[in-house]
């Protein structure tokens, strides 16, 4: 079957048939392209989760700002996640903050790849 044929039924198949769907609803969203989340590398060790939400704030409603820290060091990876209440307020943050200073570090942005967010340990729980 040509790739042009398939329209939705990539779509249709994923929704019946995905394990995620059947346990959260909400996760349909991820495979559906919804970018309301952005990744951002580059973050200082020193940077927390307050400080990366106060700094995406400007350009909308942060519904989670989340640094990805290491249990050894007890410090930063020095990457983390923004979530937006809204695509347009998320592709605006990711044109202007995309090469900015933060703590004194360049920061990196870019949009969130489907299933590409860790999972945390009650995440994982739930399943």
């Amino acid at each position: 079957m040509a790739a042009s044929n398939l329209g939705g039924s990539i779509l249709k198949y994923v929704y019946h048939s995905s394990s995620l769907y059947n346990k959260n609803p909400g996760q349909l969203f991820f495979f559906r392209g919804f970018a309301s989340t952005l990744f951002v590398k580059g973050i200082s060790f020193s940077t927390t989760e307050d400080v990366l939400a106060n700094s995406f704030s400007q350009f909308g409603k942060v519904v989670e700002a989340k640094v990805m820290m290491d249990s050894v060091r007890n410090r930063s990876k020095g990457y983390g996640y923004v979530t937006f209440a809204e695509e347009d307020e998320a592709r605006k943050a990711l044109t202007v903050m995309n090469g900015q200073l933060l703590d004194g570090r360049v920061i990196f942005v870019d949009k969130v790849r489907p299933g590409s967010i860790p999972r945390t340990p009650s995440q994982a729980a739930d399943e």
